[in-house]
């Protein structure tokens, strides 16, 4: 559990590409073995402190003939924003990725000085 130490709680959402390798020939289409792609995510606002984030494959295009592998997560996470991580490995190819993700957090307040 991740105590919230203010009364003013903020969500933020959004959608992410995370990449689009068959148009552009990248290493998620055609390449083998372990890759990663990291994605920054910016808030909107920051939080007054590093929230909780929710990550979730929100489109994801692959090839019929080789296996479906994915480790999506975040990691680096602040109150002014986080990175998705994508991970495949193996022989699967993935054409494009998007990732929808949720933040749940303490919102800054200004009755609170930063002294």
């Amino acid at each position: 559990m991740k105590p919230l130490n203010s009364s003013l709680v903020a969500v933020a959402q959004g959608n992410t590409d995370l990449f689009e390798d068959y148009s552009t020939g990248g290493p998620m289409w055609t390449e083998q073995g372990s890759r990663e792609r990291r994605t920054k995510v910016q808030f909107d606002t920051p939080f007054a402190a590093p929230p909780a984030v929710h990550c979730g494959i929100s489109l994801w295009d692959v090839d019929y003939a080789t296996n479906v592998r994915c480790d999506l997560t975040v990691d680096k996470i602040t109150r002014k924003g986080f990175e998705i991580v994508f991970r495949t490995w193996g022989n699967t190819r993935v054409a494009r990725a998007r990732a929808s993700w949720l933040a749940i957090g303490a919102a800054p307040d200004d009755d609170m000085w930063d002294v």
